[in-house]
């Protein structure tokens, strides 16, 4: 990739593990934490997507709590829990190769900015729970908007933020269906494939895969 000027990171999944909240809690919760926690995080994304579609907003903590409400009650998980998960979840825990990765694309000095579903609120506390705010010239969430990811003018926001060309952005993401939107929006849309998925088939196919976020220095 040439001509890079700013590096946009998706928040959840790729910067930040969402299985971190219930891996914290896997003695209290069993075998069956990781299932629960994928079941979570699914829940959780379709219903950013119907309530996009339905236009029917509501923020992502409070879509976050809804889904795990579901959650708890598919696995048969005590409600008394509840307040212990959402509290983790506030503090999740970066990938473990994430801090360096981004220590040294700073001192390269590129713009770094996370384009996420979160709330600012939410982000912020994320952010500092991981010693990164140092790091982020901008955090950047889709409530400026008010429709989520994959919505068109999610990807937008980083344009109107730092006026440059779409193909002056490098984006990344765990998520196939992020990596599809943000690269058929015009962003150069690197995928960080940690789990060795399978792509989907969303009218693009990702400027290159990579393993994890520290291979992105090979590429800049």
């Amino acid at each position: 990739m040439e001509n890079i000027k700013a590096i946009i990171f998706d928040a959840y999944g790729t910067l930040f593990d969402v299985n971190s909240a219930a891996e914290k809690c896997k003695n209290k919760i069993g075998d069956k934490w990781e299932l629960f926690a994928n079941y979570w995080r699914t829940t959780q994304l379709e219903y950013t997507w119907l309530r996009s579609l339905m236009d029917r907003h509501q923020d992502f903590w409070k879509i976050t709590e809804e889904s795990l409400d579901k959650s708890m009650k598919v696995f048969n998980i005590d409600t008394s829990m509840k307040g212990e998960l959402l509290d983790l979840y506030k503090v999740l825990s970066t990938f473990p190769e994430v801090k360096e990765t981004l220590k040294k694309l700073k001192e390269k000095k590129y713009k770094l900015a996370i384009l996420s579903n979160g709330t600012p609120s939410l982000l912020d506390e994320l952010v500092n729970s991981n010693d990164l705010e140092s790091i982020f010239d901008d955090v950047l969430s889709i409530e400026e908007v008010r429709i989520y990811k994959p919505h068109p003018n999610v990807y937008n926001i980083p344009i109107k933020k730092y006026q440059i060309k779409k193909n002056q952005f490098a984006y990344l993401s765990s998520n196939t269906w992020d990596v599809s939107a943000a690269g058929n929006f015009g962003f150069n849309a690197v995928w960080v494939n940690r789990n060795k998925n399978i792509f989907d088939n969303l009218d693009y196919k990702p400027l290159t895969e990579i393993n994890k976020l520290s291979d992105l220095n090979n590429l800049l």
